[in-house]
């Protein structure tokens, strides 16, 4: 079996510890039994679009993502807007969680179709109950096609 066959959550983070934090918080709250992590934009796309390193893993994409704004290589709008620009991955719920509170940023983010915008606590135990909020509504509440 593929190791991306089942992939629940797809997470792009550059910052090491907050996907640490992003990941034991989904596990902890058991609402993803596969995160995949990836650390820029342009793995993200790879992965999404099953190209590169990833280009034989599985046709199935993932229930959710999870994408922060700044990233090397290509910044997580440049992201968001090649996922709901493409047919195949635009259902995709993306959830954006970023530190930036700015008007701009979720103001645009929302223009080009994010699902939600999370703007990251500083705190730790904040940012675990916001993760895990946001993994509970995403992946067991809403319905996705």
């Amino acid at each position: 079996m593929d190791k991306f066959e089942n992939v629940d959550v797809l997470l792009i983070e550059d910052n090491p510890t907050d996907a640490e934090l992003t990941m034991r918080a989904l596990n902890a709250g058991k609402l993803a039994n596969h995160i995949t992590w990836v650390k820029d934009g342009a793995e993200a796309l790879e992965f999404i679009f099953r190209s590169g390193a990833y280009a034989e893993r599985s046709t199935a994409n993932p229930k959710l993502i999870l994408l922060d704004l700044k990233l090397p290589k290509m910044d997580g709008v440049e992201v968001l807007k090649r996922i709901k620009a493409d047919e195949r991955t635009r259902i995709i719920p993306v959830v954006m969680v970023t530190s930036s509170a700015e008007g701009r940023d979720v103001a645009e983010c929302y223009k080009l179709g994010v699902n939600s915008y999370v703007v990251k606590p500083v705190e730790f135990d904040a940012f675990s109950e916001t993760v895990v909020k946001a993994g509970f509504y995403w992946m067991l509440v809403n319905k996705t096609p």
